[in-house]
């Protein structure tokens, strides 16, 4: 585009949300157009501010968005079922990095994906891109390798094993020819027997201010390979994500992956 990318945020004062306000005031390839926050927000109704337009003020619905190229998400499951109708009715695509949903909004964006571009990932960070393209060769070219994820995050993380452990889980499941669900194994503890051929194992650390770390390792006979990720400053997720917005703003509909935005241009 010659013009900006009209931008939307959805869930846009959260944490991430508040991260993204803070980089798109200097960020010249995208005019932030609406900012929407929950119903009942303390922030609803009020100035935007900082590097925006005086005019722009949160609003707790899509009712007043003027025309808008792409939505960037991090709500929740109700915040994203209504980003998704917006989006449909204005054929405007959708960035979202909202996890824990249920499998009828799953499936409908599945299907929006043939109208509108949908890109959905549980981690923003270019570097976690890498780093699951990293594990998906790993795995496929150490096939009799066990593998083993671990990772860890701050104390006041809700859910386990974070949405980017089971996302690397899946990557490597696919590539041997099995899936996460029968391939997983989440709990050990007491005396659960020797380690089942093929099972994908997960360990989970929480505590402090940890960002997000997430390993993993490929175990062989006297030899071990681990790939690893640290971030330490949240804004590199609301950086990947404007960056997949910017790249996904205009591309037909289908659904991307942060994989299509890394790789090199053919």
């Amino acid at each position: 585009m010659t013009r900006p990318v009209r931008l939307a945020l959805n869930g846009a004062s959260g944490r991430m949300g508040s991260a993204l306000l803070s980089l798109l005031g200097d960020d010249g390839r995208f005019e932030l157009v609406h900012a929407v926050v929950a119903p009942g927000s303390s922030n609803d109704g009020q100035p935007v501010v900082a590097g925006h337009p005086a005019s722009l003020r949160f609003a707790h619905d899509w009712t007043q968005a003027p025309a808008l190229d792409v939505v960037i998400d991090f709500s929740g499951q109700v915040g994203l079922t209504c980003a998704l109708d917006h989006c449909l009715a204005q054929g405007a695509a959708l960035v979202s990095g909202t996890t824990g949903i249920d499998a009828t909004l799953e499936a409908r964006l599945a299907a929006a994906s043939k109208h509108i571009a949908v890109l959905r990932a549980a981690n923003f960070s270019v570097g976690v891109a890498v780093l699951t393209r990293l594990l998906r060769e790993a795995a496929a070219v150490l096939p009799t390798w066990d593998v083993e994820i671990v990772e860890a995050h701050h104390g006041r993380k809700l859910d386990a094993p974070s949405g980017t452990a089971i996302a690397l889980g899946h990557a490597a499941a696919a590539v041997r020819g099995t899936t996460l669900a029968a391939a997983a194994v989440h709990d050990r503890h007491g005396r659960p027997g020797g380690r089942a051929d093929g099972s994908i194992g997960f360990a989970v650390i929480r505590g402090g201010d940890i960002v997000g770390e997430h390993t993993a390792m490929l175990i062989g006979q006297g030899e071990r390979l681990e790939l690893v990720h640290r971030a330490t400053d949240r804004s590199v997720f609301a950086r990947g994500a404007l960056h997949a917005a910017h790249w996904l703003a205009g591309r037909p509909a289908g659904q991307w992956q942060l994989d299509d935005v890394i790789s090199p241009p053919r």
